[in-house]
């Protein structure tokens, strides 16, 4: 609610305050105030007030036991005329009713596997892409990257995130400046202390510097590739689901990014079926755990390639959902997995 200034005239307080009436306060110094007897010092680290003082969250690995999501429901703001597909960056409008029923299987899913799911909290300026939470923030183990999203159709989309992340209780450590543009679905783990950047139309130089002098701090060491021209982000050509096993779009993804995969110790193997990645989203999952995913339903060969490697793999419809360009990788921003606990 805003404040409105009245500009009546103010009582006359003169007769009711004698001027003798304050009496000095005692002598301050040596009180827990001025660090004297009684001043408590904060000496925990900020690692280890997480889960106390602040909400429990972070992740250090794209595996880990997945414990809290963030997701939006589909509003009527998804509601758009035909003619502004493309422009509002879809691929086809969407039924909106269809659409929130597939959401709230996938949400009955995370909610079945004891994972917590928050709601974006509503706001008065949602975007039609407002839905793809892992878009506009990235997980550190200690907290919170806020993005800022590379298109004017997105732009300020993050100021709402970090409102509902301020009301979690999960710290933002993060907030770009400057032209650095950065979108969380170019940001990935190889183990705890190595992370891996993708630079391309989401994100660019500018950001991965201020990523860099971030999780520098955090003894992080940041790598940097190059996204091919047409990709849209780095969780597009990159899926981990143990901490030695990995899955990448071949003729996509860097050679050195690879090198540096399996020189970590993954197992690294091609997409087992790029029509069914390309038409139907079958390498925009989740892992769930180790070895543990959430895909999308009508993928028979990658979900039987998947099963071959002890995979589990748990099936969700996202035919209208796809529309808008996305599935549930897409759609579930990770607040919290299970981490080694090392990053203080």
């Amino acid at each position: 609610m805003k404040y409105t200034e009245k500009r009546s005239c103010p009582p006359d307080r003169s007769k009711e305050v004698s001027s003798d009436s304050a009496h000095p306060l005692a002598d301050s110094f040596g009180t827990a105030a001025y660090g004297g007897e009684g001043w408590s010092p904060r000496i925990r680290t900020h690692g280890q007030e997480l889960g106390d003082l602040w909400a429990d969250c972070g992740i250090d690995s794209e595996w880990g036991k997945l414990k809290t999501v963030l997701v939006h429901r589909p509003g009527r703001e998804m509601e758009i005329p035909a003619d502004k597909a493309n422009e509002l960056q879809f691929a086809e409008i969407i039924d909106l009713g269809k659409a929130r029923a597939e959401h709230d299987y996938m949400v009955e899913i995370y909610q079945k596997n004891k994972v917590d799911v928050h709601l974006l909290e509503s706001n008065p300026a949602m975007t039609p892409n407002q839905l793809y939470c892992a878009d506009l923030f990235a997980m550190t183990p200690q907290g919170a990257i806020l993005a800022r999203p590379a298109s004017t159709v997105r732009a300020g989309e993050e100021r709402w995130v970090a409102k509902t992340l301020g009301n979690l209780g999960i710290p933002i450590l993060k907030v770009f400046t400057g032209t650095a543009t950065f979108e969380g679905a170019d940001l990935m783990w190889v183990d705890p202390r190595t992370a891996v950047v993708g630079r391309g139309l989401r994100t660019n130089q500018e950001a991965i510097d201020q990523i860099t002098s971030l999780l520098s701090g955090m003894g992080i060491t940041t790598l940097a590739f190059d996204l091919p021209y047409g990709c849209m982000h780095f969780m597009g050509m990159l899926r981990a689901v143990d901490k030695n096993l990995a899955f990448v779009w071949p003729r996509r993804t860097p050679h050195g990014l690879v090198t540096i995969l399996q020189e970590h110790g993954y197992r690294v193997l091609p997409l087992p079926d790029l029509d069914e990645a390309t038409a139907n989203m079958a390498f925009n999952f989740v892992v769930l755990g180790k070895k543990k995913i959430m895909l999308a339903a009508k993928n028979p060969k990658s979900q039987a390639f998947y099963e071959s490697l002890g995979v589990e793999c748990i099936s969700t419809p996202v035919d209208e959902l796809r529309k808008a360009n996305g599935a549930m990788g897409c759609m579930t921003g990770i607040l919290c997995r299970e981490t080694s606990g090392g990053s203080e």
